[in-house]
């Protein structure tokens, strides 16, 4: 399974030799990071974030270099199955609760409203039976 890997990297890594591109003008054009642009060429996709994103980088990828990179991805789908636990420690998909430095006083503009509400309809009211209205 690892020489796949390594057998598509390198294909990448030839065709971008051909096109005479670095790996920094392939992440300007593509925003995809070179460190992740690497692990492709080198056929290390568990460096990739996850299976999704492996395919998703090396889609993208192929079709910068030309490639069929659906047809890469159907041929060889058991490259992109992970097992076992994903490290979360680069912040991506945490869960942890985030304060919020204004989150505080969201209630003072609400009551400065209603409080202007019932002032209005208290002098409403009032210049109503001031002038016999009602």
């Amino acid at each position: 399974m690892s020489e796949d890997m390594k057998a598509i990297g390198e294909h990448f890594k030839q065709r971008r030799k051909e096109m005479n591109l670095s790996l920094k003008e392939v992440e300007s054009a593509t925003s995809i990071r070179i460190s992740y642009l690497q692990a492709i060429e080198e056929g290390e996709m568990e460096k990739l974030i996850s299976p999704i994103y492996a395919q998703g980088f090396l889609k993208q990828y192929a079709a910068f270099l030309g490639m069929d990179g659906e047809q890469i991805v159907r041929d060889h789908a058991e490259l992109f199955k992970r097992t076992g636990t994903q490290d979360f420690a680069y912040g991506i998909g945490t869960l942890e609760a985030r304060g919020n430095p204004g989150a505080g006083i969201k209630w003072v503009p609400n009551a400065v409203w209603m409080g202007a509400f019932i002032v209005l309809v208290g002098a409403s009211w009032y210049f109503a039976r001031l002038f016999e209205i009602i």
